[in-house]
């Protein structure tokens, strides 16, 4: 083993202490809506849920950690003793890794521009930032690029091993699947969804509800690329919410032939707002709810809107960038446990009319990584070597439908929309 790369879940949030390597309390999920009310009295400070967008790129929402670390501030007395000593210090889960495994306390770009501190342009805390979610610098880890050298493991089988590629889960993706060009685009579907769209060397800062984000820095000399990024809170967990809690299907392989069983959702939809919506609707007030349903309404109609839930969602999220890059994309390259349905696939290609291509090499996040420690540790030299390994036989899905029933069907889904709104 040459050397390891690390990709993590982004925006979940720990804090410990630097004297005992401990945690100070449980690390904070990128879903957990805990901090709604404080995300709420942070908006009305600011006097916009997009204030500091032109810095961040991000909104004032429940997701990203800035206010993760604020609750905990706020309510952990642990960790507010920690601040007193000068001990606390936190990160994302990337962070705690590599700390933990070599002593380094670095974070990489594309994590750190998930925080809402980091400023897109500069690479650096943002100082206003910082003030306004009440983090000092001393708090946080050093922004490194995404490929190089940021320690070696201290102990175990793999002693002396470098770490040396550290990626968000999607931008690891995005690597994976080799979106290397401005234009090009992919999708990753597990427990939640996120597309992301490579945008080139500036940012796009979006007009329709996007997030702006670093895509990757593959390298300390390297030129970053941004991407406009679009989130979907829940994809793959509707489907283990049917398995588990409401017993619809007894595994997740069902869902494809449940869903092929009826030819269309027999008017059923469901919209899958179990912690509000994300891009580009932004409604932490939505929460679930299925409609449409008639004594007709099968098994099978409501697996096949559960698959479609998130088609939908990809699909608002597509036409907003094109909006926003004035682009019109023409393949979407997608990954994930969902893409293992053909059905899914077909329902996507079905809702967004343009090819939807499916690699065979499935887990692009944890290629991604690899390829980006192969980079950082030298034992490839540039992008192009990396697009070679990263190609291979992939499949490919087309629209079936004609354009007056996909019209109908996102009419359908807009009304469902609307009726999930004001719950919370």
């Amino acid at each position: 083993i040459k050397t390891v790369g690390i990709t993590n879940q982004r925006e979940t949030t720990v804090a410990f202490d630097i004297e005992t390597g401990e945690p100070l309390t449980n690390a904070i999920i990128w879903n957990d809506v805990r901090t709604k009310e404080l995300v709420r009295k942070l908006i009305d400070e600011a006097g916009s849920a997009s204030r500091f967008a032109s810095i961040n790129g991000l909104p004032i929402t429940t997701y990203f950690s800035a206010v993760k670390m604020r609750w905990m501030l706020e309510n952990v007395p642990e960790v507010q003793a920690a601040r007193e000593r000068g001990t606390l210090r936190f990160g994302t889960i990337d962070t705690w890794l590599i700390y933990k495994l070599t002593g380094a306390y670095v974070t990489d770009v594309t994590n750190a521009s998930r925080t809402m501190l980091m400023d897109l342009k500069t690479f650096k805390w943002s100082q206003e930032c910082l003030e306004f979610f009440g983090v000092k610098e001393s708090e946080l880890p050093e922004v490194r690029s995404s490929a190089e050298v940021y320690g070696t493991i201290k102990d175990g089988r793999l002693q002396g091993v470098p770490i040396s590629g550290c990626l968000g889960d999607q931008q690891a993706a995005m690597v994976g699947q080799s979106c290397f060009e401005a234009g090009e685009a992919k999708n990753t579907y597990g427990t939640g969804c996120f597309m992301l769209f490579n945008t080139g060397d500036q940012p796009i800062f979006s007009k329709n509800g996007l997030l702006t984000t670093v895509g990757y820095q593959l390298g300390p000399n390297a030129v970053p690329k941004y991407a406009l990024e679009g989130s979907i809170a829940v994809a793959g967990s509707a489907i283990q919410w049917l398995r588990d809690m409401v017993g619809l299907v007894s595994s997740a392989s069902e869902m494809g032939s449940l869903s092929d069983s009826v030819e269309d959702n027999g008017g059923v939809y469901f919209v899958t707002a179990f912690s509000g919506l994300f891009a580009p609707y932004w409604r932490d007030d939505a929460r679930g709810c299925i409609v449409g349903l008639t004594q007709y309404a099968t098994r099978g109609h409501i697996a096949r809107a559960t698959l479609e839930s998130v088609c939908y969602q990809t699909r608002a999220i597509l036409d907003a960038m094109r909006k926003d890059s004035g682009t019109d994309l023409r393949r979407l390259r997608v990954d994930g446990g969902m893409t293992n349905s053909d059905q899914a696939m077909q329902i996507q290609a079905d809702i967004l009319d343009i090819e939807v291509v499916r690699p065979e090499m499935r887990e692009t996040t944890a290629l991604g990584a690899a390829l980006a420690a192969g980079l950082g540790a030298g034992v490839w030299e540039s992008e192009e070597e990396l697009r070679r390994i990263a190609q291979s036989n992939v499949s490919a899905f087309w629209s079936r439908i004609t354009s007056e029933k996909r019209d109908e069907m996102l009419q359908g889904w807009e009304k469902a929309v609307e009726r999930s709104f004001n719950w919370a």
